[in-house]
């Protein structure tokens, strides 16, 4: 069984800013089942916008990049996304090391 969206959003949150690593939500999506897009500012004027996916050969859940260069570009990419799905969540992490923690435990 897939976690709430909402509570997995809260749960990363609470990773991030235990490391001091800011985290907004630029878009709210639907709680439960709502896809959930981070684009992770490196504050240099670039940025990378990752998204889950899911592996068809093994079945497993990984963090993938959909897009990476200036961070207006990011942003135009996430707003096309957020046209297909209204239910998507956006997250913003701004770190300038790039950190995201998505390839930590649990976060799959």
């Amino acid at each position: 069984m897939a976690l709430a969206a909402h509570i997995w959003v809260a749960a990363y949150r609470k990773r991030l800013d235990l490391l001091g690593i800011p985290c907004m939500v630029i878009a709210r999506g639907d709680a439960t089942a709502g896809a959930v897009m981070v684009k992770v500012a490196t504050m240099d004027g670039a940025a990378t916008v990752l998204h889950r996916s899911f592996d068809l050969m093994t079945g497993d859940r990984a963090w993938v990049v959909l897009t990476e260069g200036p961070e207006r570009d990011c942003d135009a990419a996430i707003a096309r996304q957020r046209g297909f799905d209204p239910d998507l969540w956006v997250l913003e992490v701004e770190d300038p090391r790039g950190r995201h923690l998505l390839d930590q435990d649990g976060l799959a």
